[in-house]
């Protein structure tokens, strides 16, 4: 039986083979854009990663929680009665092999995601988790489809619920996932000692806690928070058409 505390530091390990490596969170385009100033304002790295905490990853960490809810040992698993083609829109490819209920909170997701390219590269790095749990964590597939390209905070809360994550361990794991990816990003786009990315990390540890403190209550959809950052979407649509790039996303 695994461990809860051993299957967070599992997740939250960036070795995890579900593309993380490809992933600088946005701060590749906004270094382009003159963040840290080529080294002269490396700061900005730490100020970047507290930004996003209190805009898109608080909306990612109150998804998952809400995916883990409703994946919890209490809620039914996935079944053909759940499908519906009538609501599902222009999803209905989607809702033949994925709960309503799934469905609904990702596009409650989405609506709070308005840059294609980041819902794009989100649903991604769900499909490689999802991979990933078909050999680890199977009872993942009750829930969603095999080899589905569903947003990734969809994808772990769920991955929270078989495994036992409390919706703590679930926000504290987005949060500090998000966190960890722009500072380790920052050692590939700017000339940063590698001890100070890791003090950037460390000062967000309040701000991560607050999030956590923040999102971990929540059971229903309409209280997912909805905090935009319009230059990060700016940012994220002008990576995906540039040509050189070192991440994906």
């Amino acid at each position: 039986m695994s461990s809860p505390e051993v299957v967070a530091l599992m997740l939250a390990d960036g070795r995890l083979p579900t593309g993380g490596h490809t992933q600088s969170a946005g701060l590749e385009p906004a270094v382009r854009a003159g963040l840290g100033a080529d080294g002269k304002q490396l700061a900005d790295v730490g100020a970047y990663a507290r930004d996003r905490l209190r805009t898109v990853t608080r909306i990612e960490a109150a998804v998952a929680v809400l995916a883990r809810h409703y994946a919890g040992p209490d809620r039914q698993a996935i079944t053909n009665d759940e499908i519906n083609l009538a609501q599902a829109g222009d999803r209905a490819e989607r809702a033949i092999v994925m709960a309503p209920r799934f469905a609904h909170l990702e596009s409650a997701w989405a609506a709070r995601t308005p840059s294609r390219a980041l819902r794009t590269a989100s649903r991604r790095q769900g499909r490689a988790y999802l991979r990933l749990a078909e050999r680890v964590w199977p009872d993942v597939l009750q829930h969603l489809p095999r080899d589905g390209e569903i947003a990734r905070p969809v994808v772990i809360g769920v991955i929270g619920a078989v495994t036992g994550l409390t919706p703590e361990q679930v926000a504290r794991l987005v949060a500090y996932d998000d966190a960890q990816t722009v500072v380790a990003a920052s050692l590939k786009l700017l000339p940063v000692d590698p001890a100070d990315a890791v003090t950037w990390l460390a000062a967000v540890h309040d701000d991560i806690e607050r999030l956590v403190t923040d999102v971990a209550p929540l059971t229903d959809i309409e209280k997912i928070p909805a905090g935009g950052a319009p230059l990060i979407d700016q940012f994220a649509e002008q990576h995906a058409i540039e040509r050189m790039r070192l991440f994906h996303a």
